[in-house]
């Protein structure tokens, strides 16, 4: 990861496009308001979760064990983001 900066940023992005995914969705089928608020609300949470991990790096002192912590959080930053979109292409089926 370049830095602290550039990763908040990129969970910031992926957030909102998960979050206007979400409002286009709502927009186009009325009807299913209560679960797409409830991806809504699972993704901002798991947002505030991640940008607090990355303010607070585990081993200080060891690069790599922080260089392991950003790039664990990276990846779950995808893994959420993924399962997100996966919860909302299940609604957009049915």
């Amino acid at each position: 990861m370049a830095s602290r900066r550039k990763l908040k940023k990129d969970i910031d992005f992926l957030t909102f496009e998960v979050i206007s995914d979400c409002y286009n969705y709502i927009y186009l089928h009325p009807g299913n308001e209560e679960k797409v608020i409830d991806i809504i609300k699972e993704t901002v949470a798991n947002r505030n979760k991640l940008v607090a991990r990355v303010n607070h790096p585990d081993g200080k002192d060891n690069a790599k064990l922080v260089k392991a912590h950003y790039k664990a959080v990276f990846k779950e930053l995808i893994d959420n983001t993924d399962a997100s979109f996966t919860k909302l292409s299940e609604l957009i089926k049915a």
